[in-house]
């Protein structure tokens, strides 16, 4: 039995008989993800090197908001990530000031373009996600990390008038999006940390806007949530409308095991970013993988990262992370 990547990631999905365990790294491109064809030249030639079984396509944050304005710069981040330098929501009155965006204008549209590139390139046998950041997420990158929870617990009406016009340009965007071929959404939620904010106030500013959206992603086939950082609140989203979660399975409960207990869909992981990926050898990722699928019984799992492979990630280690699903 040999499956082409979408048939494996289908047969994973509904808990079929695999011929292998599917396997799928990501990471930032910088300075590509600048530019549109760019971004999706660097993607695709990514997925030709190492063949994973899903593209997840990762431009850079700021390309949700910075048609609001936010403005950043590429400093040299081993994960590629850029840092911000201007944040456009300085006063509470800013929430108010943002308007709901045209998807098909600006970054927004830039990154449909990216999108229809890379449908073009791979074709339908490959699934290609695209990253969707939650509207929590994204007011983050408009007010800056230190001050968007003050504004959150001082201005509370307000900042939801602001997350209220941040959902509606995302769904409009998804929607756009569907239009391109993709096969999914990957759905990035950081902010559902319990040592960040309380359960009650990520259901209030951050649960409720994150079911809607994924309510209107329901029309793909294969999407997969990100929980990112430490302490997660995982119990919250195990009835998320999610084919997939991925979180840093290796740095913060729940296991691999005790998320499938909770989940009823596929988990992905098992592979450490910077002590596996970035500093280990090739032998230690095998390790690694080899203890997660026989962990998981290789049954609903996508062996992958907790997060972004960093871009200092030797090849060998990428290699090795790629082949171990062969010989498992």
């Amino acid at each position: 039995m040999n499956l082409t990547h979408r048939e494996r990631i289908e047969a994973c999905l509904s808990g079929k008989t695999l011929d292998r365990v599917p396997v799928m790294l990501w990471r930032h491109f910088p300075v590509d993800d600048q530019d549109p064809y760019r971004l999706a030249a660097a993607t695709v030639q990514f997925q030709r090197q190492f063949d994973f079984d899903a593209v997840k396509v990762t431009p850079a944050s700021s390309f949700c908001v910075k048609d609001w304005g936010a403005e950043d710069l590429w400093q040299g981040d081993p994960e590629g990530t850029r840092n911000y330098i201007k944040y456009p929501v300085q006063e509470a009155g800013d929430w108010l000031s943002l308007r709901v965006l045209d998807p098909t204008a600006g970054w927004l549209g830039k990154q449909l373009v990216c999108l229809r590139e890379i449908v073009a390139e791979l074709g339908k046998e490959t699934p290609i996600l695209q990253t969707i950041f939650s509207p929590l997420s994204q007011a983050k990158n408009l007010a800056s990390r230190d001050k968007v929870l003050v504004w959150m617990r001082k201005y509370p009406e307000v900042f939801r008038q602001g997350l209220r016009t941040i959902t509606e340009t995302t769904i409009r965007f998804i929607e756009e999006a569907r239009k391109t071929g993709i096969d999914g959404i990957f759905y990035a939620v950081q902010h559902a940390q319990y040592g960040l904010m309380s359960e009650e106030e990520y259901r209030e500013f951050g649960l409720r806007y994150d079911l809607e959206i994924l309510e209107v992603a329901k029309p793909f086939w294969f999407n997969m949530l990100h929980l990112h950082g430490e302490d997660i609140m995982f119990d919250l989203f195990v009835d998320a409308p999610v084919q997939a979660i991925n979180w840093h399975d290796r740095e913060t409960p729940p296991s691999l095991e005790a998320a499938k207990e909770k989940f009823k869909g596929v988990v992905c992981g098992g592979l450490l970013r910077y002590t596996g990926m970035v500093l280990g050898t090739p032998e230690e990722v095998t390790r690694q993988a080899r203890e997660a699928i026989e962990a998981t019984k290789g049954e609903r799992f996508i062996l992958g990262t907790g997060c972004v492979v960093p871009i200092t990630a030797p090849y060998g280690n990428i290699l090795a992370a790629r082949q171990s699903v062969e010989t498992s």
